[in-house]
């Protein structure tokens, strides 16, 4: 699917940019995967596909505990773009590229 693939991404948060690399893999209408960044590695399953939209959830640890993370981006050729929505702190855009 068009969706497949490994990209590098970069989140523009209130504490600054944040760099990850994130691999999807569509089976369907379902979204696996996984993102690698200075948090860790987070694999992800139950993600959603729809078309070039797609949306899926992580959960990072961090020193003022955990905080689950709400992707929804769209793939267009080897772009994609989207926000995410961490916890009580707001919605940030990301964008990145297919590797």
């Amino acid at each position: 699917m068009a969706v497949h693939g490994t990209y590098k991404i970069e989140i523009d948060t209130p504490m600054g940019k944040q760099e990850a690399t994130l691999t999807l893999k569509a089976d369907g209408d379902k979204l696996s995967g996984s993102m690698e960044s200075s948090f860790g590695k987070m694999d992800f399953s139950g993600g959603t596909v729809t078309g070039d939209d797609v949306a899926w959830e992580t959960e990072v640890s961090s020193p003022m505990g955990s905080m689950k993370l709400g992707y929804t981006g769209k793939v267009s050729g080897d772009d994609i773009s989207g926000n995410v929505k961490a916890g009580d702190f707001g919605t940030s855009p990301f964008t990145g590229k297919r590797i």
